[in-house]
């Protein structure tokens, strides 16, 4: 299927929406109301028009940044396969993502570091067996 292009420019919130970056148009406004997305390395906003060759920057938390190239525009969201057509990653972008995912495959289980916090059942368990076998200081 085919997915409907424009030649004038689109609104940021509605592209991101219409290439499948963001479920709702309301999560790309929220992403970009958090200086999340960048335009050609400018702060973006959420009424901030679109054009084709432009370069936009992605942050997640906890993720490398994603670089992509606008190849074309849309209003309109169709199936998955036609999204893919509006936008390309570039090839450092793509990169940095796949080293930082054979670092976290090759990295240690975050709860095996965790060392404060909230007690595990077993943690309870073995301070429960502590409590009941201390001695008490306390004649019965």
């Amino acid at each position: 299927m085919e997915l409907k292009t424009c030649d004038h420019p689109v609104r940021l919130d509605k592209w991101l929406w219409a290439a499948r970056f963001f479920k709702t148009r309301s999560l790309a406004v929220e992403a970009i109301g958090k200086h999340r997305v960048e335009i050609n390395g400018q702060p973006a906003k959420p009424s901030r028009d679109v054009r084709v060759g432009d370069l936009l920057t992605l942050r997640d938390p906890g993720l490398p940044s994603r670089e992509i190239r606008v190849l074309a525009l849309s209003e309109i969201r169709g199936p998955a396969t036609a999204a893919q057509q509006l936008s390309e990653e570039t090839p450092d972008s793509l990169k940095a993502r796949e080293q930082a995912r054979e670092l976290r495959r090759q990295g240690i289980e975050p709860a095996q570091t965790q060392e404060h916090g909230r007690p595990t059942k077993r943690d309870r368990r073995q301070l429960a067996d502590w409590n009941r076998w201390s001695a008490s200081a306390e004649p019965d």
